[in-house]
């Protein structure tokens, strides 16, 4: 999907060099999706939480918790990749 709406900033946006912002609405609600590119497959999206989201500024506090939860993502499977 990013491959082929890198240009759409309304589905996501890159928020620094790791974290992507996904965005929807249901019912009128904005929700945002925050996720990173598994590194070390090339292959995977993973989600790291997702918040309701009122306004256009994305929360410094929600990209650095995505960032938090890559590391312990990282962590907890270095041990499956050797």
């Amino acid at each position: 999907m990013v491959a082929q709406h890198e240009n759409d900033p309304e589905l996501f946006k890159k928020l620094n060099e790791n974290i992507w912002e996904f965005r929807t609405r249901f019912n009128g609600q904005a929700y945002r999706l925050f996720a990173f590119w598994d590194k070390l497959t090339k292959s995977m999206v993973v989600a790291t939480h997702g918040i309701s989201k009122k306004t256009q500024k994305t929360p410094s506090k929600e990209i650095q918790k995505a960032e938090e939860l890559m590391k312990e993502y990282y962590e907890q499977n270095k041990n499956n990749r050797k």
